[in-house]
């Protein structure tokens, strides 16, 4: 007997008894039974989705109570679709392409939540393709072992229909029965509603927070939901009218803060240079870290210097104000003073279509700047490469332009080292004054060690290996700007430049406070929502070398609130433009943070995830006098007011009907970010002694031998211990 005729007998045997051990139930068989086993595995599924994946803040019995039944009425209205279908295979194969594409949605959100602790919408959906190109590895960090248990069941499910273990049932079910599954379905949707209603009164109107949806009505009716307000908010892009805009401008006038004019026009005339230091928290400076030995580590030296120099306008009350447009949200607000959207990102959706008010547009038509953007990750990546174009910007940078390789760079982009000295030989070309912005990277999820010479760092003690990565990448950040600055001294830029560096979100999302909590002086059993408030403060620092006004600022202030800031301090009043921000100098700012879902930080309250807090102390709030009451209702409403406003400019492009800015009209067709070298090159040239460009200015020599750097093991020595691995995690995106 041949090899062949051996293994076929042992297969056949093998199957003959899987055959004998494997009976599935006789209701199987039947069509009704057959969708029923579809219902509850799909409810299953979404209700260990609820508790294990999510976070939805179940705080009562009524609550747990509405978790567990609102998945139940759109499981049965969309698997009951395929009830109405007479013939016997495609009756089988609807129910099993809707539970499919049901468990897709599930698991998209579930691997969406674990980036962005939020909730696919259908402006995320529009706008994938967008941030998909820059995701690459970090997308399959999110993928944890038991995952498969989402998807196990359905082969299950086809190999037993395949191999007739479950049987069709050629009998179609009676349209009357089909009807009396969806008039159920809408009977139980429609007491959900009404117990959701009972315990968050006006839920569909005045929601700040998906989380609220999901938790009561599920992820289906989510869905359905957003996609009614997603239409209603294109119709009104169309709809929008001048007089819109003219109400949107009485509002801005009316919080208009004047400038400080002991500050205003302090920076006239200087470059400006924004550092964008990648998910650094406001924490980190000052902080310490214990290595296993008890050994105290500053994480970042360099950045805790500026921050107390007399040089420094520094902020430990600065807020970050983004959403699930994470970085390009940051951007939204620091160069425009307006919100992203509440859903997806503004970059993607709107960036290429809408008429803006930016800072590189701003000054090059109010004070004669070149601007430029560099990034060493994708232009494409958040839709920079069109968005860049509708705020002014004259030159991007992005990964073409640089030497990126698989040892210098990760799924984000060039590493911050490489990054900065690679840009000096576009910076130095450009003509001055100029508005420059660096986007550095390396401290972006996953926090991953290095295991090249820039390894040495230690990592933090935690059961999170996401936090214990953190400091180390932050570690390096703070060296790669510091080269940078030294570069900037070197070649003579420093003293005619302002630098502005900011922290652009969260690093550690509020889902893994907990396990920080250790780290910053606080107890994970004790940790509050006003604690996870208070870890959405991240850096602000306004460098003016020369100047010696600067120290720590306490006022209250967000991102929003930057772009008026520093106009005033170049000598640009804001008054003519709409910025919903308000200068933090400003004897007038009323020192109110409003985050996105609409929470919100004063000096004197803070109302975040539902409660209210004394921002002084700490403490809830729970038995208000009707004063506090009162205060606290005017500055939601503050708040609300001000997110509609926003909401109302960017859905309704707005801008294209303000005229009072006196800004020309961009003519983005007139960008092209391609031989941006070469195009600086034409300008020295067409200049010739009137060029005031870096290279110019030294006699076009170079100044690239000035930049100077080294790696970690270059200036600690080898570490004797190498850093523990980063683990799979989860996190944020940039």
């Amino acid at each position: 007997m041949s090899m062949f005729h051996v293994t076929l007998f042992l297969c056949k045997s093998a199957e003959r008894k899987i055959n004998l051990k494997i009976k599935t139930p006789a209701f199987l068989n039947k069509r009704l039974g057959f969708f029923s086993l579809l219902a509850v595995l799909l409810w299953v599924k979404t209700i260990a989705t609820y508790l294990f994946d999510f976070h939805l803040g179940i705080e009562s019995g009524i609550q747990y109570f509405i978790l567990f039944i609102n998945p139940i009425a759109t499981t049965i209205l969309l698997l009951g679709i395929a009830l109405y279908v007479r013939r016997t295979k495609a009756a089988y194969i609807t129910m099993l392409v809707i539970y499919f594409l049901l468990t897709l949605l599930l698991f998209s959100n579930i691997i969406y939540y674990r980036e962005f602790t939020d909730f696919i919408t259908i402006n995320a959906i529009l706008g994938a393709g967008k941030v998909a190109s820059g995701l690459g590895e970090s997308a399959l960090r999110l993928f944890r072992p038991y995952d498969v248990l989402y998807w196990i069941d359905i082969i299950l499910i086809v190999g037993l229909l395949a191999t007739k273990k479950i049987k069709m049932d050629t009998r179609p079910v009676r349209a009357r029965m089909a009807f009396a599954f969806t008039t159920l379905a809408v009977m139980i949707f429609s007491g959900n509603l009404f117990l959701a209603e009972a315990d968050r009164p006006e839920l569909l109107t005045r929601t700040f927070s998906r989380d609220y949806l999901v938790k009561y009505l599920g992820l289906n009716a989510f869905m359905v939901y957003d996609g009614i307000q997603t239409y209603q908010t294109n119709q009104v892009r169309a709809e929008a009218s001048p007089n819109d805009m003219k109400e949107v401008a009485t509002y801005v006038k009316e919080h208009y803060a004047q400038p400080n004019q002991d500050l205003y026009g302090l920076a006239e005339g200087k470059n400006v240079i924004y550092i964008h230091l990648e998910s650094l928290q406001q924490f980190v400076i000052d902080y310490k870290l214990k290595d296993e030995n008890g050994v105290e580590h500053e994480v970042t030296p360099f950045l805790n210097s500026l921050f107390h120099s007399n040089e420094t306008f520094s902020f430990d009350n600065f807020f970050h104000q983004v959403k699930a447009g994470k970085t390009s949200d940051a951007e939204t607000l620091m160069e425009n003073s307006l919100f992203g959207l509440n859903q997806g990102s503004l970059f993607t959706q709107l960036g290429g279509k809408n008429t803006f008010q930016a800072a590189p547009n701003i000054l090059k038509q109010t004070k004669g700047y070149t601007s430029a953007a560099f990034h060493g990750n994708a232009g494409t990546f958040w839709n920079r490469n069109e968005t860049y174009k509708s705020f002014g910007y004259d030159y991007f940078f992005d990964a073409s332009y640089y030497d990126v390789n698989d040892d210098n760079s990760f799924q984000y982009g060039l590493h911050d080292k490489p990054f900065f000295e690679q840009s000096v030989q576009y910076l130095e070309r450009m003509q001055q004054p100029f508005y420059s912005k660096f986007i550095a990277v390396s401290n972006h999820f996953p926090y991953s060690k290095f295991t090249n010479e820039e390894a040495g760092f230690p990592v933090a003690n935690t059961n999170d290996e996401t936090i214990n990565g953190y400091f180390a990448t932050a570690n390096y950040l703070d060296t790669a700007v510091e080269e940078f600055f030294n570069y900037l001294k070197a070649s003579g830029l420093y003293e005619n430049s302002v630098i502005v560096l900011y922290g652009d979100h969260y690093g550690i999302s509020n889902t893994r406070n907990r396990s920080l909590a250790e780290l910053v002086g606080k107890t994970s059993s004790t940790w509050t929502n006003f604690d996870n408030a208070a870890m959405q403060r991240v850096p602000y620092m306004i460098h003016i070398p020369g100047q010696t006004k600067g120290g720590i600022n306490h006022t209250y202030g967000g991102q929003v609130d930057a772009l008026p800031t520093l106009l005033h301090l170049l000598g640009v009043d804001s008054k003519n433009y709409i910025q919903l921000g308000q200068d933090l100098f400003s004897p007038d700012n009323n020192q109110l943070v409003a985050f996105r879902d609409g929470d919100f930080v004063s000096p004197k309250y803070t109302y975040y995830g539902g409660a209210v807090y004394d921002t002084q102390t700490g403490e809830v709030l729970s038995d208000m006098t009707e004063e506090q009451q009162a205060e606290v209702t005017a500055l939601r409403e503050a708040v609300s007011k001000q997110l509609a406003v926003s909401d109302q400019i960017n859905n309704g492009d707005l801008l294209r009907f303000y005229t009072e800015s006196g800004l020309e009209p961009l003519d983005t067709s007139k960008f092209d970010y391609k031989n941006g070298l070469q195009h600086l090159n034409d300008a020295e040239r067409s200049l010739g002694d009137k060029s005031t460009s870096v290279f110019s200015e030294n006699n076009n020599q170079t100044t690239q031998n000035l930049y100077e750097t080294k790696t970690f093991q270059d200036i600690h020595g080898i570490p004797t211990e190498e850093p523990t691995d980063s683990e799979d995690s989860v996190e944020n995106n940039e």
